[in-house]
């Protein structure tokens, strides 16, 4: 008996290690795939299904894709119901992995199996995506080896065989048995892994088809631990969207149960004539039927669950310092880092787009009433510095987490950080020139005005080409943004110079000059760190001195 167990447990973890070696290897191999499918979201319900489905069946993890949800509803950048849309379309996803196992029925176990072996192969090579490949392959071996020591130990030892069937017969009760499969499920926090192993005891002869359909409902219902787990700590929004998971596949499985409960035997007697002979794949199709049925029937009622969760979990009044949070990055979206890289250029650029405001607001304060920009610049200036705060422990986090080929694109996003922060800084001090100057009565003289509002226009369309730039990764327009650039360089240098003869031809205050030769040193200042934001496409660091090595290459 004890051997038995053992290697009841052994095939189990193998399988379940199998599954996340499978999902993660998947994941990384499809980053760019889940981008674009990701990239696709819209108030389109049906478009979310597929989204949902899509991006489940890359990563064979509704639970993944659930908290991904959870984590863009977080940042508040997907609506509660586009997340529901696309839960119910993972709910469809996540049955792959079941006709995935069912597969063992049709002989294909040991040529599977050999596949672990070739993916380890593969992974000892250099490339980066021959090893994600191995990964993958090794991963789908590892389930099938997991799933023949599962069946050796049904088949092997009839006390086992023996076990569970007077185990079930002893719960048969449809809802014992739903609970049973929810706490299962709960336990291992894979819906898709306890479908396969109840699969498996199906083929086995250990559980009948009939008890196994109320299990299925029930690890639907577990499956939601993950997505209340991931809430917990969250926002309003994110827990009820977690909510709205569990409704969801509640109502989902209250209607399946009623159904089977009622019609059991034409249930049973439908499924062995859809697949007759192979009890895995019928209890497969089971769980296909059964997601994409309970998707069809609560797709058009996706208000009245985003009402029904709004209503059960109330809006809480929070502080404004409580209420401030990074736009587009939550640290649920870790679990993804391919994605979590993708909402973290967004958080950059959101960032370039507050600073640029910024610029440009303290511009106009420095031409006159100061103080009606000072609120709105000093929000934004907050607004920068929590962002750089924030964004820059998050990189950290997930610097640990991407794959090698990522890690210069990290390193960039650092730095342009940097850059921006010091934006920020430069906008402050502007400000306070113009508001120094208004309290003192003094203005700039037209010409001075003219030049500096030369320069400043100047600094504004650098501004705009290092955003396209960086949006874009368009490196077409960096030798224009380095002529620009010089161009600031050498205003920084005739405008000092022009100043200094108005003060020698008594044209200009001596008190203006500290002020003048501030704001022409900020613009110049400004304008560096413009620079590297636009190169930092090419060098991580940005700097100057790689930018024109670069400078042959983007003719």
């Amino acid at each position: 008996m004890l051997q038995a167990i053992l290697f009841l447990l052994a095939g189990s973890g193998v399988f379940i290690a199998g599954m996340n070696m499978l999902s993660e290897g998947l994941e990384k191999s499809a980053g760019g795939g889940m981008k674009k499918l990701l990239g696709k979201i819209s108030n389109n319900r049906f478009a979310g299904v597929g989204v949902g489905a899509g991006v489940t069946a890359i990563i064979q993890s509704s639970a993944a894709t659930t908290v991904m949800a959870i984590g863009f509803v977080n940042a508040g950048i997907m609506t509660l119901a586009q997340a529901t849309a696309i839960i119910m379309g993972a709910n469809i996803g996540t049955t792959i992995t079941g006709v995935l196992v069912s597969l063992k029925s049709l002989g294909i176990s040991l040529f599977a199996s050999t596949l672990a072996f070739i993916g380890v192969m593969m992974t000892f090579f250099k490339s980066e995506k021959v090893k994600q490949i191995g990964g993958i392959l090794c991963g789908f071996g590892l389930i099938f080896v997991g799933l023949d020591v599962m069946g050796s130990a049904f088949d092997n030892y009839p006390i086992i065989n023996e076990f569970f069937t007077n185990l079930f017969l002893k719960i048969s009760f449809p809802l014992l048995l739903i609970l049973c499969g929810m706490l299962f499920t709960a336990l291992i926090q894979s819906s898709s892994a306890a479908t396969g192993i109840f699969i498996t005891m199906v083929g086995s002869g250990a559980l009948q088809l009939d008890a196994a359909l109320f299990l299925v409902l029930g690890s639907n219902i577990g499956t939601c631990i993950t997505a209340i787990l991931a809430s917990m700590g969250a926002g309003v929004n994110a827990k009820r969207t977690a909510l709205i998971h569990l409704t969801f596949n509640v109502l989902g499985t209250v209607l399946f149960a009623a159904l089977i409960w009622i019609f059991k035997d034409f249930a049973v007697s439908f499924l062995q004539g859809f697949m007759p002979g192979n009890p895995q794949m019928q209890l497969a199709w089971f769980h296909v039927i059964f997601n994409i049925t309970t998707t069809l029937v609560l797709l058009p009622f996706i208000k009245q669950l985003v009402k029904f969760a709004t209503f059960m979990i109330k809006d809480k009044k929070t502080s404004d310092s409580e209420h401030r949070q990074l736009k587009f990055v939550d640290e649920r979206l870790l679990k993804t880092p391919a994605v979590a890289l993708m909402q973290v250029k967004k958080e950059v650029e959101y960032m370039a787009k507050v600073a640029q405001e910024n610029i440009a607001a303290s511009f106009d304060a420095m031409n006159g009433n100061a103080e009606e920009y000072g609120e709105r610049i000093a929000e934004n200036e907050r607004i920068i510095d929590f962002t750089n705060n924030a964004l820059t422990k998050y990189l950290i986090q997930l610097s640990a987490l991407v794959e090698a080929s990522d890690e210069k694109k990290i390193g960039s996003y650092f730095h342009v950080l940097n850059d921006l922060e010091r934006i920020g800084d430069h906008a402050e001090n502007f400000y306070e020139i113009g508001l120094q100057m208004q309290q003192k009565g003094l203005a700039f003289s037209e010409n001075a005005t003219h030049e500096l509002q030369a320069m400043k226009d100047k600094v504004l369309r650098m501004f705009e080409m290092a955003e396209e730039i960086f949006d874009d990764k368009d490196s077409s327009q960096l030798r224009e943004l380095t002529k620009l650039e010089n161009e600031v360089d050498e205003m920084k240098r005739t405008l000092s110079a022009s100043h200094y003869l108005r003060l020698a031809d008594g044209n200009c205050k001596v008190e203006l000059s500290p002020y003048f030769t501030s704001t022409v040193a900020g613009l110049e200042r400004v304008a560096d760190h413009l620079i590297n934001v636009g190169y930092s496409i090419v060098d991580p660091t940005g700097s100057q001195s790689e930018a024109k090595k670069a400078e042959p290459e983007l003719a």
